[in-house]
């Protein structure tokens, strides 16, 4: 119990960093002014005649790509720069505590920024008789997607204090965890890597993954990519963080 205490004191002093400044509620208009051009606009949502949510969703893995980073990239650089993290590590909290705590309460975060496309989900429901399963299955592919980005970024953040770099790099291996399914890149990898190398490089592209969520399908195998991701992500970040901890 004394844990879980830690971990919710850490969350809530994490969103009271977010809501304590405009940045939060900045954030959340330009994530919801981009959904909603690339939805109606760039995806020709009413063009198409079709009550589903697929011109919604099949932007969210780019999107994602440049607005999670954003949120992930101060979990930890900022804590590093101003000099906070040894104060905070010297409480008496653990390692993955404070990591939980940080990324839940960012998790949580872009949730909540998901939840507020609500007006998507009613105009669709409005204008015809979707697939509401289908739907809902998409919007849980789109929070585990938004989570492993995260969690990616958490670990680039604990590795500097610099959030630009931070930013960089989570943004360079998020990209790679888009693109490594594509042919253009798998083709790369056939000219001298083994085809089982190559198979299990694409098998660790995040797109297939969440389009199977997109169409409502609900695969454990997803499920377990997703979720293995973030928990290696949030692994490494507490091998970097008890190192800082230890002084090396």
């Amino acid at each position: 119990m004394n844990a879980i205490s830690n971990i919710k004191t850490i969350a809530k002093r994490e969103l009271g960093g977010y809501f304590s400044s405009p940045v939060a509620f900045v954030f959340m208009v330009i994530f919801l002014l981009l959904t909603g051009f690339f939805t109606f606009m760039a995806g020709n949502f009413f063009e198409r005649g079709q009550a589903n949510l697929d011109p919604f969703f099949m932007w969210h893995p780019w999107l994602y790509l440049f607005l999670v980073p954003c949120v992930g990239m101060r979990l930890w650089a900022e804590e590093r720069r101003v000099g906070t993290i040894e104060l905070l590590l010297t409480k008496p909290i653990t390692a993955w505590q404070a990591i939980v705590g940080k990324f839940m309460a960012s998790w949580f975060f872009l949730g909540l920024c998901l939840v507020l496309t609500f007006p998507v989900f009613i105009t669709v429901n409005y204008l015809g008789s979707p697939d509401n399963g289908v739907i809902f299955a998409a919007y849980i592919g789109s929070l585990l997607m938004a989570g492993t980005y995260l969690a990616i970024s958490c670990m680039t953040s604990a590795m500097t204090r610099n959030q630009v770099i931070s930013f960089i790099i989570s943004v360079v291996i998020c990209l790679f965890l888009v693109l490594c399914g594509f042919p253009p890149v798998t083709n790369l990898f056939t000219s001298w890597a083994p085809n089982w190398l190559v198979e299990t490089v694409a098998a660790f592209s995040v797109y297939p993954h969440f389009e199977d969520f997109q169409k409502g399908v609900l695969d454990l195998r997803d499920l377990i990519l997703f979720l293995s991701i973030i928990g290696f992500s949030l692994f490494t970040t507490g091998v970097v963080i008890r190192n800082l901890r230890s002084g090396h």
